[in-house]
């Protein structure tokens, strides 16, 4: 059977039938070429994934599956079990290795690359490789990892690269096909379930939660209803507020808004939001769905012994899913973030409290979406949420084949106007940006892997490079358009009498300025003056001044009214007299400026001029050309084209300069540290390929300096603890276990601060600081201490000490693999760490 045929079998295997763009991309991969697919939320983009690898499995290739995230490569890795088997699927996440040599293997993006680094093997025979929410490259940390894999896996091995609705969609294909050859674009704009977006506020005069569209009708403009009722809250005493957290999920209640996802982008708010509405005893599950929430919830946790789970207060947790209520974020223990998912996926848990991680794909459909704030700490300051996030995180909202809409509900904020509200829900996607930066374990691979001309045009192949290529020929498009305008309006200011440039060029003397600026000083209202060639009399009605420069109102004996500046005034003025204005001296008056208009025409002078100022006085018989005007008018023209081509030119002098000049500083750098001798890598530059953390080539500088030396396990995993924490308060409880961990992390901040003088020297970002405040903890967890040692009755600590342990074991196992001398006391530390609920945390 031909792939196309498996294919088509796969999908009318389905129960329902696919739509237009999931048949398309799917005919798009089974001709073998790569495919771009943009798609709201919800709207199906996993069928696609697995007919590609349905197609690969019929060809005898293998398929990768990638995530950026562990809980999704999860959630994928059982969802492909169920189709394919047990035996037919692997999973690689770090904390994971299950059957890594099966035909269809789920992994994170970061494992894709390294393989793609270390030339594996795993790569031959591969024939499809899915890279889902693929709009994640343009997080700030790691990005990077998604646009290294395009870049670097081989292309004869087609690519479905799979994302949320972004403005950009032609721009990222284009890349993509640049970099891999015949490359597909399959956009979806329509939701498979309409979306209304909310806006619910409290009203204090009237003690009333109005729940009001955002938009009107039509749709084409912010609810006119709620723009009046907003604008009657203005004054000293604030009518409206915020919605209280139980007053809203009352008010989601009643309007049968349940099931509802409440996003709150703070661990710690969540967890009091599902305390308070929990505690509150809405009446949102019957008696049998508390009993199917404690049998899945026993289920998941199954694995945990009765005294972690008494540390973990899981009796006080389990009743706030009973009442219908729960959190979830990343600072909860596995077993019970899985679980919270599984309850409310099957209905029975009705409102979550969630951070905007649960936006990255998990399949948590619900009624509708809760945005308490529409702007979120980005690790420097408050920033508003962009349109492509609102769509990312109201993507949840409508479940296909139940609801017959689905709804977003913004709450109202003082901090942030309605309008701007209306405009980030209105919009709907913004442009994918590229976060590519070169870092020296990729520089290190670089120079492993390409030739020095080579790998500065593999840099320039990243995305970032490709839209600077962009942009650098649209301004070139653009240049070449502002050349060809100057050369027409310099044609056109051509004077057959002689050179205007030269004759403009004395006229604009200080000389011959400073002439003009005179005469106009002198003059009074009533001054009657000609103007060069321009016909007529005009007589002065008034003078003003904006700054330095002198404005005159002037009127014609035509009863022409203008207002002029110098530069604007002909380049022979004569002041023939002056005449008197009739009064009341009214000069904006139509009638009073039609009587002046009159007393000009009739006005006979008094001999000879009073005053005269002439260019022409420089003996140019360009100053007597009767079209002087419209020469001076195009030769202003190609002046400001001009002004406007050199910009350009520097602009484009400037594009593509950031990225070849960081990447120069971090060769710089891996030099200066002999990493790299020109471009031949030394063994600690060896050493460096195989480390992948943010602190990569700190790690291995301070492996080489002797700072992993002769440690005990639980000492090596308190150092390694520098590479892998970081802290998200200021306040974060942390010391040194003992002398010995102290001395080798003083040593290591010396270190960093040598390294930072050097980065800073060569312009490259500096490596943030190693951070101590996880040392203490992982040293005793790792000599033996129990969870309630650590933690006492702090559940929620508990969840973040297992994540961060969870990166720790990935780094051990990098330690233990890439350092032989290291290996056998980095393999003790892993065995040592990975026990209780952090092993449980790795759990499938």
């Amino acid at each position: 059977m031909s792939d196309a045929a498996v294919v088509t079998a796969f999908l009318d295997r389905q129960p329902f039938s696919a739509d237009r763009f999931q048949r398309e991309a799917l005919d798009h991969v089974v001709a073998g070429s790569s495919v771009v697919v943009t798609a709201p939320t919800g709207s199906g983009k996993t069928l696609i994934a697995q007919g590609a690898v349905e197609g690969a499995l019929a060809s005898g290739s293998r398929a990768f599956y990638t995530t950026p995230i562990k809980a999704l490569s999860n959630q994928k890795f059982a969802e492909f079990r169920a189709l394919h088997g047990d035996g037919r699927v692997g999973l690689l996440t770090g904390d994971n290795v299950i059957n890594g040599d099966a035909p269809v293997v789920v992994m994170t993006t970061e494992v894709l690359r390294n393989m793609i680094y270390a030339d594996s093997a795993a790569l031959v025979g591969l024939g499809v490789v899915i890279l889902d929410e693929v709009h994640y490259l343009q997080d700030r940390y790691r990005g990077p990892v998604w646009e290294e894999v395009i870049i670097h896996l081989p292309a004869n091995i087609p690519i479905v690269a799979l994302s949320a609705t972004i403005a950009n969609a032609e721009e990222f294909t284009g890349w993509i096909r640049e970099r891999r050859g015949t490359t597909a674009l399959v956009a979806e704009h329509e939701r498979p379930v309409p979306l209304e977006s909310l806006y619910l506020v409290t009203d204090r005069h009237h003690g009333t939660l109005p729940l009001l569209p955002v938009f009107s009708k039509s749709g084409d403009r912010p609810n006119p209803e709620l723009v009046r009722l907003l604008r009657k809250g203005r004054g000293r005493r604030r009518r409206f507020a915020t919605p209280r957290r139980l007053e809203v999920a009352q008010r989601l209640a009643e309007e049968q808004l349940l099931p509802a996802i409440y996003f709150i982008f703070s661990r710690a708010g969540c967890d009091r939001a599902a305390a308070t509405v929990g505690a509150a005893g809405l009446p949102l599950t019957t008696p049998d769905e508390r009993a199917a929430i404690r049998d899945l919830v026993a289920e998941r946790t199954s694995h945990l012994s009765e005294h972690d789970l008494a540390v973990l207060s899981f009796a006080s947790w389990r009743q706030q899913l009973e009442h219908g209520v729960a959190a979830h974020h990343a600072g909860m223990v596995p077993a019970f973030k899985e679980a919270v998912e599984d309850v409310f996926a099957a209905g029975l848990v009705k409102l979550v409290f969630a951070t905007e991680t649960l936006a990255l794909g998990i399949n948590m459909p619900a009624r509708s979406v809760v945005l308490e704030n529409l702007s979120k700490f980005s690790g420097e300051g408050h920033e508003l949420l962009q349109p492509g996030d609102y769509t990312q995180l109201t993507g949840r909202a409508g479940r296909r084949g139940i609801d017959s809409r689905g709804s977003a509900v913004v709450l109202y904020s003082q901090y942030v106007p309605f309008e701007r509200v209306a405009g980030i829900a209105g919009t709907g996607s913004h442009a994918l940006r590229s976060s590519f930066q070169p870092t020296y374990n990729m520089a290190v691979n670089l120079a492993a892997n390409y030739g020095r001309n080579d790998a500065f045009g593999l840099l320039q192949a990243s995305f970032a490079g490709y839209r600077q290529g962009e942009r650098r020929r649209s301004l070139e498009q653009r240049l070449e358009e502002r050349e060809r305008q100057v050369a027409e309006f310099r044609d056109a200011a051509t004077c057959e009498r002689g050179d205007l440039w030269a004759y403009l060029e004395r006229a604009g003397s200080a000389d011959s300025e400073a002439g003009l600026w005179a005469l106009l000083r002198r003059m009074q209202p009533g001054d009657v003056i000609e103007q060069g060639s321009v016909p007529g009399r005009w007589v002065l009605l008034a003078r003003s001044w904006g700054g330095r420069t002198p404005r005159l109102l002037l009127l014609s004996d035509g009863g022409e009214l203008v207002q002029l500046r110098p530069k604007d005034m002909s380049s022979a003025v004569t002041v023939l007299g002056t005449m008197e204005l009739p009064e009341p001296f009214t000069p904006r008056s139509p009638d009073y400026q039609r009587e002046v208009a009159l007393l000009l025409r009739e006005w006979k002078g008094s001999g000879a001029p009073a005053d005269h100022y002439d260019i022409a006085a420089l003996e140019d018989p360009v100053a007597s050309c009767p079209r002087l005007d419209d020469h001076q008018r195009n030769a202003r023209r190609a002046a400001r084209a001009q002004a406007d081509a050199d910009r350009l030119r520097r602009r484009i002098d400037r594009q593509g300069t950031d990225l070849v000049e960081q990447f120069e500083g971090v060769l710089g750098v891996l030099a200066h540290f002999g990493y790299l001798d020109r471009w031949r890598l030394t063994d600690r530059g060896q050493e460096l390929r195989w480390v992948y953390n943010e602190l990569d080539l700190l790690l291995t500088e301070a492996v080489g300096r002797g700072s992993f030396t002769g440690l005990a396990p639980a000492q090596l995993a308190a150092v390694a603890s520098l590479f892998t924490f970081e802290a998200r308060r200021l306040d974060q409880p942390g010391g040194w276990p003992d002398a010995i961990v102290a001395e080798r992390g003083e040593q290591i901040a010396v270190l960093w601060q040598e390294l930072a003088i050097e980065e800073e020297r060569r312009g490259v970002p500096q490596t943030r600081e190693p951070d101590p405040g996880f040392a203490e903890l992982v040293h005793a967890w790792t000599l033996g201490a129990e969870l309630d040692d650590l933690f006492g009755d702090d559940e929620f600590a508990a969840g973040d000490f297992v994540r961060n342990c969870r990166q720790l074991l990935d780094l051990l196992r990098q330690l233990r693999d890439a350092f032989p001398p290291l290996a056998a006391t980095a393999a003790r530390a892993v065995r040592a760490v990975d026990r209780g609920i952090v092993a449980a945390g790795g759990r499938l």
